[in-house]
């Protein structure tokens, strides 16, 4: 009897398990070059991901010139929330445009097993986002308004596919032969139809700031107001107390800080306990 036959399918997951060390074999593991390459690669994007965002997102069926249009319109929606070095020339600097970058899955795994200032925990949770195609987005720095017309730009390239399952309704078959259904002609081969790709692009998560987070969490990010804004509030948060403390003193200015002091000390004697 036969034994049944194995069939093999290719995953994209990302696996942080230490590898199986094998007798004979050198350790660690001796990459060629374009392996040690992209782990290199790999390696300078987790460690410039304090200040520069990581984003994740998987792809299917993507084509070259759908991927060069998606990177155009990503480096535009960049563009104009970009925020700029201030320069002593009249014109500024602009700041680097967003790098979406194919990914390795297999050596993205080991360069984000190996790369020490991520630990265990926040590895394994950055390999559970990854499914399918693996597409990582790195921005220049963190911009809401600018991740947030990213965003918008990678829906409006890809728009999200339609449930097509509810409302679909299945046309019975009228029982026609195969000459009838698709204009077969005996005797001639069968005409090949390409398929039409249909390309697919979700946000799985985001890596900013040593922080992983899910998809529903990397836009509620895009929607925070830009840091200057946020910095501006902290500090009139911060501020509020000390402004009250000088409004009082400027009130209590001249004989008012006399009796200011006056009913301040006889309110403490009335505290202090008989002697």
């Amino acid at each position: 009897m036969l034994a049944p036959r194995r069939l093999f399918i290719r995953t994209y997951v990302v696996s942080v398990v230490p590898p199986v060390v094998y007798d004979k074999k050198p350790v660690p593991r001796r990459y060629g070059e374009r392996k040690t390459h992209l782990y290199n690669q790999y390696t300078r994007m987790l460690a410039q991901s304090n200040s520069a965002p990581l984003i994740f997102l998987q792809h299917k069926d993507f084509s070259a010139r759908k991927l060069q249009d998606l990177r155009r319109e990503i480096e535009l929606a960049s563009a104009r929330f970009a925020p700029t070095l201030a320069s002593p020339s009249p014109s500024p600097v602009p700041a680097e445009p967003p790098a979406l970058t194919v990914m390795r899955t297999s050596i993205f795994g080991v360069a984000l097993r190996d790369f020490a200032p991520i630990d265990a925990e926040k590895t394994t949770q950055i390999a559970e986002l990854v499914e399918g195609g693996f597409a990582v987005l790195a921005l220049p720095s963190l911009s809401p308004p600018q991740l947030n017309a990213i965003l918008r730009a990678i829906d409006r390239v890809v728009p999200p596919k339609k449930d097509q399952t509810k409302g679909a309704e299945t046309k019975p078959s009228k029982g026609k032969g195969r000459e009838e259904d698709s204009g077969w002609v005996p005797g001639r081969p069968v005409p090949r139809i390409r398929p039409v790709l249909s390309p697919e692009l979700r946000v799985m998560g985001a890596f900013i700031e040593g922080r992983v987070f899910s998809a529903a969490g990397a836009r509620d990010v895009a929607k925070l107001p830009p840091l200057d804004t946020l910095r501006a509030q902290i500090v009139g948060l911060l501020s509020t107390p000390a402004m009250q403390l000088a409004a009082v003193l400027s009130e209590a200015s001249g004989g008012r800080l006399a009796r200011t002091l006056e009913g301040f000390k006889k309110g403490l004697e009335e505290q202090a306990p008989p002697s």
